[in-house]
């Protein structure tokens, strides 16, 4: 059995999605297939709850319309009319949800409400995808994830409850796949509740892996727009190289570190149960793309290079000059959990706690706010976090040439630096 995971930008359009039909007819094996939104869905769904918690209804729901139309016609140039007439009452129910959300949608939760209107996406692709692989001769059960995936009411980061997940996935998915193919959804879930959450952005390479791991799956395949892995986002730097081999714990230093290219989340689950993940690429599915897996042998690995931008370095101080030990340690990190602040790079001298964090404002003041009676806090705005594992003397000059170093912490096989220009 295999898991394979298409992104966005592999059904950005009817065409792309038209080209993964070779993929998925050459597999052998059962078949799990998990769908994220199409193209920037996700980014328009967004926009519609922010819409809404600006109070700006009228906007929300005309962006929703805009978001129906486009599914709508996306089906349309795909489907028979006979296909398309026996999906369109399921794609009309989640744009009926949709309103419903925005109608809904409370102020005093936003995280909440934001779920319920964010996880419409990968529902409405899925079921378009679900109905062209029947339509193809492809025999598909579309399942809805938030009836495999129980989490917490962790909104916008869920956690898995992983014993009641087992269940669900096992008593609804291995009946299935003894005649059919799996077709439901990344990065949504549900509460106990029946709320509907999502894992996190990016969080559709998480649920390949979790629907994996249950169902002891042989490998796992993610479908992207590149060759395979590259040791640094071919957006941010001219020259990448691919690498073909490498192993989890490297990657989930890259994934720790800011790589977007696989989800922080989805290494522990494929690590723990040694199953293969492949990264390749769904404009030429023949070629190798990259194997990450417990073990490399004799991997010689390029400099890998992690750009975080729109950074914020805040220096803690006490007030009293006492020293930053243990029992001011655990205060400071205490109130950065609370808030859900994750610190990207750390350093404390005698009096003072330095940290590098993501600019979020309403974060930054909220900590100012907690923390600001028994600590001064100063801050360097409009900074970048660069990290490059297995550094070079000329690629660290090469990286900052133009750049002033506001901190740097390296070790034997790390360079990290916070730069501003």
């Amino acid at each position: 059995m295999q898991v394979y995971k298409f992104g966005g930008a592999s059904i950005a359009s009817p065409m792309h999605m038209q080209q993964l039909l070779p993929i998925i007819q050459s597999v052998k094996t059962p078949l799990v297939v998990v769908l994220s939104a199409y193209g920037k869905t996700t980014n328009a769904l967004e926009a519609i709850a922010l819409a809404c918690k600006e109070q700006q209804v009228a906007a929300a729901k005309k962006l929703a319309k805009q978001i129906e139309q486009a599914h709508v016609e996306y089906a349309q140039q795909l489907l028979s009319s006979d296909q398309f007439n026996e999906v369109f009452p399921h794609l009309n129910a989640l744009f009926t949800e949709l309103e419903w959300s925005i109608d809904d949608f409370n102020l005093q939760d936003f995280d909440y409400s934001y779920d319920q209107i964010v996880c419409i996406g990968e529902l409405l692709s899925s079921r378009i995808f679900a109905a062209y692989l029947n339509q193809m001769q492809l025999s598909t059960t579309w399942i809805d994830a938030r009836d495999l995936i129980r989490t917490d009411t962790t909104y916008r980061d869920a956690k898995v409850d992983w014993k009641q997940t087992e269940k669900q996935v096992l008593d609804q998915c291995l009946p299935v796949l003894q005649h059919a193919i799996v077709l439901t959804q990344g990065f949504i879930g549900a509460t106990s509740d029946n709320a509907s959450v999502t894992l996190g952005r990016e969080g559709s390479d998480y649920t390949a892996a979790i629907l994996a791991a249950i169902l002891k799956a042989q490998s796992v395949s993610i479908w992207k727009d590149v060759e395979g892995l590259l040791n640094a986002d071919p957006k941010q730097f001219a020259v990448t190289q691919k690498i073909d081999a490498i192993s989890y714990s490297e990657v989930i230093e890259m994934a720790f570190y800011g790589a977007q290219v696989i989800h922080p989340k989805t290494i522990k689950p494929l690590q723990n149960s040694n199953i293969p993940l492949h990264v390749k690429c769904f404009l030429n599915p023949t070629a190798a793309g990259t194997v990450i897996q417990n073990e490399v042998h004799h991997a010689h690995y390029p400099p890998i290079i992690v750009l975080k931008k729109n950074q914020v370095l805040l220096q803690i101080t006490t007030r009293d000059f006492s020293f930053i030990t243990e029992d001011n340690l655990s205060a400071i990190y205490q109130v950065f959990h609370q808030l859900h602040i994750k610190i990207n790079l750390i350093q404390n001298a005698a009096i003072s706690f330095i940290a590098c964090i993501d600019h979020k404002e309403e974060q930054i003041e909220a900590l100012i706010h907690a923390l600001g009676k028994d600590y001064k806090i100063t801050r360097n705005e409009n900074a970048r976090l660069l990290t490059i594992r297995h550094y070079t003397e000329t690629v660290m000059e090469e990286l900052t040439r133009s750049a002033v170093c506001l901190l740097q912490q390296k070790t034997r096989s790390t360079l990290q630096m916070v730069l501003q220009d």
